[in-house]
């Protein structure tokens, strides 16, 4: 018998799931069993029948719409609907990338979960639904009622600026907000808990009575296994400078055993990796505020000694605006607050370049202030995310990174980037807190047959090393073209002995070079795109797929402006139809670019 009864208290998922279960008969004895089995998981006797509950179908819709770009808001979305479906909702989850933004005006009830990327702009998935929200003509969106979880890092200017954006278009297209914005920082999980059990009972309130026979919503489950939330400690087995003698850089090249982790990945993905401090930069802190840092503190439920909490608990060197206003309150400091209050963004932006907390706390002495308070000013450590540079075909239960590390001097001391170097102090067996970050957004093409452009300046290479490594495992047979740059090919050829042999062997078909310094006119690898223009767009009319790694900032929109330009020449069409070419191959998912 179909499971689809018009009282049937199932989601329309869950009735395909059942109906797929029964299409082959049971006999007496097994049907029994499963009676009992489910009899058990409510909790009920069996053979009592539950009570008549309402149907999904009988409530109001409610669109769970995430867009997201490392997968933590997709992991909330997933989160929301696994409970909305379990006290028997009519709910639905979608992808921003998969929802039609002429259909808008059919929602009831639409829970946005988004999140920030790069200076302010909306993640890939994002940007059609964002484009149409911002230019929206169409009669008001006045049945619509909607709620937004932003997600972001407060560490940047434009701190959760799409979830900001989501919120005020859907209000000036006339839709109705029903509950506060959530501007979520990298530490998300606790406000994320607290707003999807708002969700719920606002979905309940607004449900009426149809839902009122709903169970109670369980807390979110946390997930078993490695994950954000429950860090793997993975021992280092190789740690090098991948640079030449005489390098202005140092790049790292490290390899990290998962044996018995259960961890996989793909190709694509990224290694979340939990830093602790450097400890001379904590014990200078400590000094600027004139505490010992035996004083005891309580992060996270947890008490231990402050100099433990600023090591490896807590962010002390991001200066952000949350921050500073925070720290200008504590210690009463009406200088600045005085300038927090009249500084615009640049003026703001130009304070912090290149300024950490301490700065803060040197120049605007704290005072007789508690190391709790102290500590209750600062946000977690956040988790740093960096491309994997290894197939699981090729190293069996092992991630390598390939590590830019940052160092740097401003304001009469030496600075240094907090998780690259971390790793490049890191020993061999030294264990690393580890977790795997999806990244559906950056996948080989599924035929091997399809031929792919690759470019990967710097560390930007570290996804194509592992591209290429898995092509090669799984025997595709499709053309491998990689475009890789940094300063001298002396000493700044990263894997270049890897790159060579490939190419040697025919494997991969076309390696194009870019050292800019090695002449007097620089060159990049945009230059070498534009200098193989009539190839390069010969492989995307053959159905190649085009991937960008690296800087977000410059690298990739020269990258961008160059195929456009290629496309425009090549193809003999105007700037605006090179565009909408460029735009096809994004919808196609022939353009890929994992950029940061």
């Amino acid at each position: 018998m179909p499971a689809g009864q018009p009282s049937a208290p199932l989601t329309p998922q869950q009735v395909e799931y059942l109906n797929a279960l029964l299409k082959e008969p049971l006999a007496p004895t097994q049907a029994a069993w499963l009676s009992g089995y489910f009899a058990a998981l409510s909790g009920m006797p069996a053979g009592v029948p539950a009570a008549a509950g309402p149907s999904p179908a009988d409530l109001p819709l409610m669109t769970i719409l995430y867009g997201s770009h490392t997968g933590n808001g997709e992991g909330l979305a997933e989160t929301l609907m696994e409970m909305a479906s379990s006290r028997g909702f009519n709910a639905r989850l979608m992808d921003m990338e998969d929802f039609d933004p002429e259909e808008l005006d059919k929602e009831q009830l639409l829970f946005v979960i988004v999140s920030t990327h790069g200076e302010g702009d909306p993640p890939i998935a994002a940007e059609k639904l964002h484009a149409y929200l911002k230019n929206y003509s169409g009669p008001p969106l006045d049945k619509v009622k909607y709620a937004v979880f932003a997600l972001g890092d407060s560490s940047y200017q434009f701190f959760c600026k799409t979830g900001k954006d989501f919120d005020e278009y859907l209000e000036k297209a006339g839709a109705q907000r029903i509950m506060d914005r959530v501007d979520a920082d990298v530490d998300f999980e606790e406000p994320a808990e607290e707003w999807m059990q708002q969700v719920l009972e606002t979905y309940q309130s607004l449900a009426g009575e149809t839902a009122s026979s709903a169970t109670s919503a369980p807390a979110a489950k946390k997930k078993s296994g490695v994950s954000k939330t429950n860090p793997y400690p993975a021992p280092v087995m190789v740690n090098i400078n991948l640079n030449g003698e005489g390098s202005a850089k140092e790049t790292r090249h490290i390899e990290i055993d998962l044996k018995e982790s259960g961890v996989t990945y793909e190709p694509g993905d990224a290694l979340g990796v939990y830093p602790a401090n450097n400890p001379a930069y904590v014990e200078d802190l400590l000094k600027a505020l004139g505490m010992t840092g035996d004083e005891e503190v309580t992060v996270s439920k947890e008490t231990m000694p402050l100099r433990q909490a600023l090591l490896d608990r807590l962010d002390v060197t991001a200066l952000s605006r949350p921050v500073m206003e925070k720290y200008a309150e504590l210690v009463g400091s009406r200088e600045l607050k005085s300038f927090l209050e009249t500084c615009d963004a640049q003026a703001f932006s130009d304070y912090t370049w290149g300024r950490q907390i301490l700065d803060m706390v040197m120049e605007y002495p704290p005072g007789d202030i508690s190391a709790q308070d102290f500590a209750n000013l600062l946000r977690k450590i956040p988790a740093r995310l960096y491309s994997i540079a290894s197939s699981l075909k090729a190293f069996p239960d092992q991630v390598h990174l390939l590590v830019g590390v940052v160092r740097y001097h401003s304001f009469d001391r030496d600075r240094e980037g907090v998780c690259s170097n971390f790793l490049a102090r890191a020993e061999v067996g030294q264990k690393l807190p580890v977790y795997v970050q999806p990244n559906k957004n950056f996948r080989l093409p599924e035929s091997g047959d399809t031929p792919i452009i690759m470019v990967g300046p710097g560390t930007g290479l570290a996804p194509f090393r592992a591209f290429l490594q898995e092509r090669r495992a799984t025997g595709a047979g499709g053309k491998n073209w990689l475009f890789f740059g940094d300063q001298h090919r002396a000493t700044d050829y990263l894997y270049g002995e890897e790159l060579d042999k490939m190419h040697e062997e025919g494997f991969l078909t076309r390696l194009d070079l870019a050292f800019s310094r090695d002449q007097e006119r620089k060159i990049y690898v945009q230059n070498r795109m534009l200098e193989n223009a009539k190839e390069l767009y010969g492989w995307l009319e053959e159905g190649a797929c085009f991937y960008v790694c690296g800087d977000a900032e410059r690298m990739a929109k020269d990258v961008h402006q160059a195929l456009i330009d290629i496309i425009a020449e090549q193809g003999g069409k105007s700037t605006e139809q090179a565009e909408e070419y460029v735009d096809g191959l994004v919808s196609a998912k022939r353009y890929l670019r994992d950029v940061y």
